[in-house]
């Protein structure tokens, strides 16, 4: 798979699980009007975004210049991202609708940064996957990988925002549940494949 499309793929199994930033999307597009809630969404991206490159750039570029830190990332970041995908396996989440309706702008982008930035484990998840990134595909590749991965933040929450505006009668916790499940396993061979590159490395 092309490295973009790699990255696209991980991006979208990283966003897609039901955590505290979908649930923010999803009362905005379920609370507010279409263009309200795009815009809710366009500030969430630029959240996550930013949080990814903070990822990237930081722990990636100590990892390129001490290579025992390369390693503990990568078996750290592969028990931690397969434990992850285990614990999406298992999770059943709900959704709760309301109280997105009367949040100015302001306030909108306030929320969005704190769940984005504020929320432990995203920042956790963030290092492990974009630094695991950079760890194990440096150079060129590891750009394209970023790039694909931010794309997929655009993808994912525009076209949340968009189906549930359309499709908000028949959106459920089962579909929830879902995205979950697919998502878990997705992230589980990501995270098998940092830990087959560490042994890759040691041996």
């Amino acid at each position: 798979m092309p490295p973009f499309l790699q990255g696209l793929t991980i991006g979208l199994a990283y966003v897609a699980p039901i955590g505290m930033q979908n649930l923010f999307v999803i009362n905005a597009a379920l609370t507010q009007p279409r263009r309200r809630a795009l815009l809710t969404a366009l500030i969430v991206v630029f959240f996550d975004v930013t949080l990814a490159l903070a990822c990237f750039f930081g722990v990636g570029a100590l990892m390129e210049r001490f290579a025992w830190l390369q390693r503990v990332v990568l078996l750290a970041g592969g028990a931690v991202v397969m434990w992850i995908g285990v614990g999406l396996l298992r999770e059943k989440p709900v959704l709760h609708a309301g109280g997105e309706a009367a949040l100015t702008l302001p306030k909108v982008a306030a929320r969005a940064c704190v769940v984005t930035w504020c929320n432990p484990q995203a920042l956790i998840d963030g290092t492990m996957l974009f630094g695991g990134f950079r760890a194990g595909n440096p150079g060129g590749v590891s750009a394209q990988l970023i790039l694909g991965s931010s794309s997929a933040s655009f993808l994912w929450f525009f076209g949340v925002t968009i189906l549930i505006s359309c499709f908000s009668a028949r959106f459920s916790d089962k579909v929830l549940r879902g995205i979950n499940v697919v998502c878990g396993l997705v992230i589980l061979v990501y995270g098998a494949r940092l830990i087959l590159c560490f042994f890759q490395m040691v041996l």
